[in-house]
């Protein structure tokens, strides 16, 4: 899959080897090392990290001739409300039965909060189906989806309801309406073109941080729509299979090569 930013690969990185399982800071020189070896230059690196900072995402601090980066409470909050997701088993099956909708109501001077926001009902399968009026498949749990934006949202900025549909009135429409099923089977089809051939690339750690990229990228975009919805032969089992099958080959090869570039330097190698 093309197009892949220097942003995605750096959370994808950060989702996958810190967020409850690194606690050290992570060295600049580190990161740069695992983008370079996705495509990514090195001054691209530097300027995503700038605006993760200033995103309150990531911390820097300076050791010695080193810059060293860690994650912020919000940047690990927010980390953590995808791993279950990314991991889990089912990650293309509703949240339960029935649909949720949502209302919001943000003040328009406060743009980049209402951008988060749509960004956060996004991942979690939202669609907007009227002004206003945002729907998902299943029962999301809005409480840890919106956790990370629960200090900054202004008190009854957010109404949420779980619902059915009615005899006589069907959601088929809204739902064909709100979602563009052909293209969420495209990027299925992408997804698996990808990685059905081994990259070449010659860092796994760099491959793997590809794949989950990739994988994030498919879970955006798929939001987990009932069956009755899709199209025959749908192809959600075959891109869960081969993600899982790649990311197992992968597994040890990555943390090994991943502790390799977090291990302390010695002085001798600083010079």
């Amino acid at each position: 899959m093309s197009g892949r930013q220097p942003k995605q690969l750096l959370l994808a990185f950060l989702g996958e080897y810190v967020v409850d399982a690194h606690d050290e800071p992570i060295r600049a020189s580190a990161l740069i090392t695992v983008l370079e070896g996705a495509g990514i230059a090195a001054p691209a690196t530097r300027a995503t990290l700038d605006r993760l900072v200033q995103s309150d995402f990531l911390d820097r601090e300076r050791s010695g001739r080193e810059i060293l980066f860690s994650l912020t409470g919000h940047g690990t909050a927010v980390l953590r409300e995808a791993t279950d997701r990314v991991r889990g088993p089912h990650p293309f099956d509703a949240p339960g039965e029935g649909w949720t909708l949502v209302t919001f109501s943000i003040p328009e001077e406060q743009r980049q909060l209402r951008h988060r926001l749509r960004a956060a009902l996004t991942w979690d399968g939202f669609a907007p189906i009227r002004d206003g009026l945002w729907l998902a498949p299943g029962e999301v749990d809005l409480d840890a989806s919106l956790a990370p934006l629960r200090d900054d949202l202004p008190t009854g900025a957010v109404t949420a309801f779980h619902a059915r549909e009615l005899p006589g009135f069907s959601i088929a429409e809204s739902v064909r309406a709100a979602w563009d099923i052909a293209a969420i089977r495209e990027a299925h089809e992408s997804f698996i073109h990808e990685w059905r051939t081994p990259q070449a690339v010659t860092s796994v750690l760099a491959r793997r941080v590809m794949l989950v990229t990739d994988w994030l990228a498919l879970l955006r975009a798929d939001p987990r729509l009932p069956a009755a919805f899709m199209e025959s032969n749908w192809p959600a089992g075959d891109s869960y299979a081969l993600y899982h099958r790649v990311r197992t080959e992968t597994e040890a090869a990555a943390a090994a090569e991943f502790a390799s570039l977090v291990a302390p330097r010695t002085k001798a190698a600083r010079v």
